[in-house]
């Protein structure tokens, strides 16, 4: 773990959503996940260069996941539907910025955009963050052409720090960097945040409630 925070919950629920670490088992839902959405997800995300993944190459692949969860270097989660029978986003707890800092990852399947899963999942991210891990700062960082998830945590009210140029390096057909916003959100300014609209209930990893 980096100095200042603790592990974040292992599972999350909300009414409509159970937010997860990931398990080998979960190998064929993420995989149908990310087949179903390449199209949709290619401009956006470099890991989609490396797609369609056999279910062999996904099972090694949630297994670092897992362990690097377990080892507290990395929070990667799956996003599934309540009864766990399908996968409708994955997303992630990152320390990339500094002690006592995450940063916010995601992506939703293609068919299951603009039905809000977006703002969910990173309101309820933020919130652990803040809330279970002890973070201080929460950022997520944007594409400045992604339109949709610039949308997502100016609803939730981060707060747009800065244009970082020439920031995303080119990946795919592109020939060039890109610029992204960095969007970020103080411990201090949670509770008066859009976060608060999206209850959660939190487990660490032995199923007990947090």
């Amino acid at each position: 773990m980096a100095e200042g925070v603790k592990t974040p919950p292992y599972r999350m629920e909300t009414e409509r959503l159970v937010i997860r670490c990931y398990r080998p088992e979960d190998a064929p839902l993420e995989k149908d996940a990310v087949d179903s959405s390449l199209d949709h997800l290619r401009p956006w995300m470099p890991w989609v260069q490396q797609e369609p993944q056999t279910i062999e190459e996904k099972v090694m692949l949630l297994r670092r996941f897992r362990a690097n969860f377990d080892a507290g270097e990395d929070f990667a989660f799956g996003v599934f539907t309540r009864d766990e029978s399908r996968q409708i986003a994955g997303c992630g707890l990152h320390q990339r910025n500094g002690a006592g800092t995450f940063e916010i990852g995601y992506f939703v399947r293609a068919d299951a955009t603009r039905q809000g899963i977006a703002s969910e999942l990173t309101a309820v991210l933020t919130r652990a963050a803040f809330e279970v891990a002890g973070a201080f700062r929460v950022d997520v960082k944007v594409d400045v052409a992604n339109a949709a998830s610039l949308a997502v945590p100016r609803k939730l009210g981060f707060s747009d720090e800065v244009v970082l140029r020439s920031w995303l390096p080119p990946f795919g057909e592109q020939t060039a960097a890109r610029d992204c916003i960095l969007f970020t959100m103080l411990a201090s300014e949670l509770a008066s945040s859009g976060c608060m609209a999206y209850d959660y209930v939190a487990y660490d990893a032995t199923g007990n409630r947090l």
